[in-house]
């Protein structure tokens, strides 16, 4: 039974999941926008928001937070300095999924994760 299973396991061990979201993350702070797959996107959103919201802290232990879950520090200094200052007056949802058509030879599965403004 799967009862309790909240998140998608993307067919990876947890530390396989753990680097995906680490590398999903640090490529959609620095770039602010990033093509990927409808699942990987959703389960990205919750991950980078939290991130978001920490940075809006503005302490040194949010900072370091951040910068264990990303283990970057370029996309740790953006977080605290750009987005979290973008996104001062805003409660949450600093992130949208869009879904694109076909891309490739699959259609309907891959979609756009992007910062709102």
């Amino acid at each position: 039974m799967k009862h309790h299973d909240a998140k998608r396991t993307l067919s990876r061990t947890k530390r396989g999941r753990t680097a995906l979201l680490r590398s999903l993350a640090r490529s959609l702070v620095l770039h602010e926008s990033i093509v990927t797959t409808v699942a990987k996107a959703k389960e990205l959103r919750p991950f980078v928001e939290k991130l978001i919201s920490k940075g809006k802290d503005g302490t040194l232990a949010s900072r370091r937070l951040v910068l264990s879950r990303l283990g970057c520090t370029e996309a740790t200094r953006k977080i605290d300095d750009t987005l979290a200052k973008r996104y001062e007056k805003r409660a949450g949802g600093y992130t949208r999924i869009i879904r694109l058509g076909r891309v490739g030879k699959r259609i309907g599965e891959s979609a756009r994760i992007e910062f709102v403004q």
